[in-house]
């Protein structure tokens, strides 16, 4: 059906519902009518028509309307029961279907369907799937069996994940090109994610992209989409990852390319936070993306490794906080920290004070004059389960000692990522009990750094994702 002829459609409809006789608009038009009605206007909605909402809103009001009226007489056409499934799977007023079920003379079959849809739509998700689960879709006709499909599917996503993704390929089978597939694909693609699929993934995203990428609730996907991307880029190749972004506009794939790059870099996924900020910043059609600071920010972080400090500096120097999201700003705040860090001279060790670690310390028989340690007491033992005799002479943990004398480079761009995402700690972290020796003037710098970054992750707290 076209455009012109969905829209003349609908204004009859409208013209019909403000007829000012009620009882004219009653006869005029059977609940199975007005139903199919508002599923053309929700499938040209799916398809990217957005001007078509403000009539999807006004036939709600008319569908629960006529089915709040609907008596016995009515539900004699099948067709008009379905209809009353069809709205309440599509997100209908329960407390209007419950009130229409219970005047409609149905088979026990259609009864269970009505009584697992108004469980589905009052919040009883474990309810609903135990009514719905014996009624196999297919044998419904089409335009309930999708449905059906859909719901099951939904419920069933989180405890049986491979059975759910069958029921939303039936739903796309019995109702293509629909608000049903739409949503069908959109639910595939997040539950393709935590089954960790890549392929069924890369499948579902490319056929999302290809017809629902201007359907309002493509916000959602882009939700999953990314979330995907992050947490299968081992089995996801960057070559895939752009033949599907490729498919959207170039305003679409740069924000897409942004949310990879920002949440590669928070997981230190250094490879495609790099790939990821790079096509951000090269744009399409002859429009570049590198002023934008979301971008310079993100390039930042993912070439943190390979560029020296100098480098770094500038590129953090050049970006303006002002349009950075609070998160963002804390990520940014935390790199310029941790670049400061890492060029502050280390302090030197105390004169006084041994540098021996604890775990390097000449056995006391080796040193002369030295008394071997005294055996513990029943006491000490029950202190102290390994039964092992206390360390003497063990030392805190030693000051940094002089760095390095080569060129200093950038910590890994996972620990500026850390530091905005980790949580706020209520003391500073210990470092391990066996490392790098201190006494190493680059073990010392590189101990120092960690104890650093482990206080800024303090401080920072989470930075959202």
């Amino acid at each position: 059906m076209t455009r012109t002829v969905l829209h003349r459609m609908v204004g009859l409809l409208l013209l019909v519902a403000g007829h000012p006789s009620t009882g004219f608009a009653q006869d005029a038009l059977q609940p199975y009518q007005l139903v199919r009605s508002l599923q053309l206007v929700q499938d040209r909605i799916a398809a990217g028509d957005h001007a078509a909402m403000p009539m999807q809103a006004k036939l709600l009001e008319m569908v629960d309307a006529r089915l709040r009226e609907t008596g016995p007489d009515d539900f004699k056409d099948p067709k008009n029961f379905r209809a009353l499934l069809v709205y309440g799977m599509s997100g209908g007023n329960p407390l209007t279907v419950e009130t229409a079920v219970s005047r409609a003379n149905v088979d026990p079959q259609e009864r269970s369907i009505a009584k697992g849809v108004v469980s589905y739509l009052n919040g009883r998700p474990a309810e609903a799937i135990d009514t719905l689960r014996p009624i196999d879709p297919m044998t419904l006709p089409g335009d309930l069996g999708a449905f059906l499909a859909l719901v099951k599917g939904s419920l069933m996503s989180g405890d049986e994940p491979a059975a759910a993704l069958a029921l939303l390929d039936e739903a796309r089978l019995l109702s293509p090109g629909t608000l049903v597939e739409e949503a069908a694909l959109r639910r595939s693609v997040g539950i393709a994610v935590t089954q960790g699929d890549a392929a069924r993934f890369a499948l579902a995203s490319t056929q999302y992209v290809e017809r629902y990428l201007y359907s309002p609730y493509a916000s959602q996907f882009a939700d999953s989409f990314v979330s995907g991307v992050v947490a299968l880029h081992m089995a996801i190749s960057q070559d895939k990852l752009a033949d599907i972004t490729s498919m959207m506009d170039p305003e679409r794939e740069k924000v897409i390319y942004l949310r990879i790059a920002r949440r590669a870099a928070i997981d230190g996924l250094n490879d495609l936070s790099t790939f990821a900020a790079a096509r951000a910043e090269q744009g399409r059609d002859g429009i570049d993306n590198k002023d934008d600071p979301r971008a310079l920010l993100y390039a930042s972080l993912s070439t943190v490794t390979s560029g020296t400090l100098e480098d770094v500096h500038a590129k953090l120097d050049k970006i303006d906080r002002s349009k950075l999201s609070n998160g963002d700003r804390a990520l940014l705040d935390a790199a310029r920290a941790i670049a400061g860090e890492v060029v502050a001279p280390p302090a030197s060790p105390p004169v006084d004070e041994p540098v021996l670690d604890a775990v390097e310390q000449p056995r006391a028989a080796e040193i002369p004059g030295a008394q071997a340690p005294k055996p513990q007491t029943a006491d000490q033992q029950a202190a102290d389960p390994t039964g092992l005799p206390p360390v003497e002479g063990a030392m805190p943990e030693q000051p940094a000692a002089s760095a390095s004398a080569e060129p200093t480079r950038t910590p890994d761009a996972a620990a500026v990522a850390t530091a905005a995402n980790d949580t706020m700690a209520a003391s500073p972290a210990s470092a391990p009990a066996a490392g790098p020796n201190p006494t190493d003037p680059t073990d010392a710098a590189m101990i120092k750094t960690r104890r650093k970054l482990d206080l800024i992750d303090q401080m920072l707290g989470a930075a959202p994702k």
